[in-house]
């Protein structure tokens, strides 16, 4: 059956979708024909950062947008910023009055702070450390945590609104169950984030909605340096640095047909 492109077959919210994995989820999305709206929030990233992770922190969705346009599929970008939580209605009154109600949201964005309870200037990947503090913590679950749980409860409350029957939500997650050294408050905002994204699986799925975490392996999204390479070389838990297209393809089956069975899982990547 053929839409036409005012009636997309499906729309996507993908949150963080300037650049690496959102960008990579956004644009298979579009290729499997799902209708677009990615947000992303410009940032300044510190000077140690590594150039390429700085220019990726710092540009629009612009690029990602006309690359899906130019291959044939639907986007659109909001610059939102999800630690303020008014921000969330927006994004979803945008992708209905562009094309409808919205059948997938992608929990990727996160504001990627490292913070730990040892004193040390930087990490084994050359990136600052921060002491924890109130300002780590809230920076850190405002948008990992809190605005993961906004997303899914206004998703939810649209859907159930319309009468929907089918959804999808796919959070991004990264840590281990003993916690994250190093990035502290990033592993347990995750984790809350994981427990929103398990608890959906289950209240929603009367509705037709699939919740599952998708744990990326060691993604090249710009900070990957040669040391980064060989730990993960190293390592039996991974196969290699992954391409962000790879989580990508994993995030189609999510939504896919094939995938409609699949809900209640943390999807760990190898």
């Amino acid at each position: 059956m053929h839409h036409s492109t005012s009636a997309p077959e499906r729309v996507a919210i993908v949150t963080g979708a300037n650049h690496g994995i959102g960008a990579a989820i956004a644009e298979r999305l579009a290729a499997e024909g799902c209708a677009v709206l990615i947000t992303y929030l410009r940032l300044q990233a510190p000077e140690h950062e590594p150039e390429a992770l700085r220019n990726s922190h710092a540009r629009d969705a612009n690029a990602v947008v006309a690359g899906i346009e130019h291959r044939g599929g639907l986007a659109f970008a909001v610059e939102a910023d999800l630690a303020d939580g008014a921000s969330v209605p927006r994004l979803f009154d945008a992708a209905e009055e562009r094309w409808g109600g919205v059948d997938i949201i992608v929990n990727n964005a996160t504001s990627s702070l490292q913070d730990t309870f040892v004193n040390a200037d930087t990490d084994w990947a050359g990136r600052r450390l921060h002491r924890v503090t109130p300002e780590t913590y809230d920076r850190q679950f405002g948008v990992d945590a809190r605005a993961g749980a906004l997303m899914i409860a206004e998703f939810a409350a649209r859907l159930q609104a319309r009468g929907g029957d089918w959804g999808r939500i796919i959070s991004l997650t990264s840590g281990g169950e003993k916690g994250f050294p190093g990035e502290v408050s990033y592993g347990a905002a995750k984790a809350a984030l994981v427990n929103y994204t398990l608890a959906a699986s289950l209240e929603l799925s009367s509705f037709g909605v699939t919740a599952n975490a998708i744990h990326p392996p060691v993604t090249d999204t710009g900070w990957v340096n040669d040391t980064v390479r060989e730990a993960v070389a190293a390592d039996i838990n991974f196969f290699s640095v992954a391409d962000p297209a790879e989580v990508g393809d994993l995030a189609a089956f999510l939504v896919s047909e094939a995938g409609r069975r699949v809900t209640g899982n943390v999807i760990r990547m190898g």
